[in-house]
């Protein structure tokens, strides 16, 4: 038997309930039938999903495991089928969607304080996607990156404004032998090993590589991943530097240099729905995002004296 969603349904339902006779009740099938359509599911799974005892049906730990893909899975599927049109036409909802970063926090905290609007937040790692999302009526607004030279598309139904420019740093062990330089050479960095994110859909990290290889180089790159925690585990430890935005924080075991002449930098951009709830207020919420991004500087000395040395963040010429 091939598992299908309906299956998928029938075990949480199930779960739901707590006992087979107020599932079959809840998605309108006989008892028997709701415990032959289960015992299927089971073979085909190759595992118990529930146990039965007097008072109904509880999990067992492959069961929890079921569980938890399932009802991942059904929640992916009806976001896909009713995404699209599921809030349109309520203008106090405004679905605001990013990549983790201090500006999307700084920014759903200032919109969630705004008097009649109601918000919701979804994060994705590639801006490309959330910027498709936008303009397949998903999300309503979006805070993006790109990089110069790799900018993301112009879409006729989403407006774009841009709110920073800036350097794109490195994220070392606080017992790194570069640690104590106020700024690192990128070629000085050669003989680390690396951990990099995954391609974004929009330039990263094929800006990484490029400038190591101006640098004279190729980086060695035996890790590759998006979680903040473990990448920053991985560096505190010494096992590797990664390259990072630079408002990132450091943390104990970790410090956060700029590279000198600043051979990478990315953009910080907001963009909007232009028949969203927010088009109206297009020029409030670039200018909230560029707030939450000078808030994100304030409280990054390294970044604060980067920008002191420096002068504003500026575009690269």
């Amino acid at each position: 038997m091939q598992v299908e969603l309906r299956h998928l349904r029938v075990i949480c339902a199930i779960a739901d309930a707590g006992s087979l006779s107020r599932a079959a009740n809840a998605v309108g099938v006989s008892q028997p039938a709701l415990t032959a359509q289960l015992q299927r599911v089971e073979g085909a799974l190759s595992g118990q999903i529930f146990r039965r005892g007097r008072r109904g049906v509880t999990p067992t730990p492959f069961g929890q495991f079921v569980l938890t893909r399932a009802r991942s899975i059904l929640l992916a599927v009806d976001e896909l089928v009713t995404g699209a049109g599921a809030y349109d036409g309520r203008s106090d909802l405004a679905r605001i969607g990013g990549y983790v970063t201090p500006l999307l926090s700084g920014l759903v905290a200032r919109l969630f304080t705004m008097p009649g609007l109601t918000i919701t937040v979804h994060t994705e790692y590639s801006p490309r996607l959330l910027l498709d999302l936008l303009a397949s009526r998903r999300l309503d607004a979006a805070t993006l990156v790109d990089y110069p030279g790799n900018e993301l598309p112009a879409a006729p139904s989403v407006g774009m404004r841009l709110v920073a420019t800036e350097p794109v740093f490195v994220l070392m062990s606080s017992g790194h032998p570069l640690a104590g330089q106020e700024e690192v050479e990128l070629a000085d960095l050669a003989g680390d090993d690396w951990v990099i994110s995954p391609p974004d859909g929009v330039g990263w990290p094929e800006c990484v590589y490029s400038a190591c290889q101006k640098a004279g180089f190729v980086p060695r790159v035996p890790h590759s991943m998006t979680e903040h925690a473990m990448i920053r585990q991985l560096v505190a430890g010494g096992h590797a530097i990664s390259p990072c935005q630079a408002t990132v924080q450091d943390g104990p075991g970790i410090v956060v240099r700029p590279l000198a002449g600043t051979p990478l930098w990315l953009r910080h951009l907001v963009a909007w729905r232009r028949d969203g709830p927010l088009a109206q207020r297009a020029e409030e919420l670039a200018e909230v995002a560029a707030q939450a991004h000078r808030e994100a500087i304030a409280d990054r000395p390294h970044y604060a004296a980067w920008i002191a040395r420096n002068g504003a963040a500026q575009t690269p010429g």
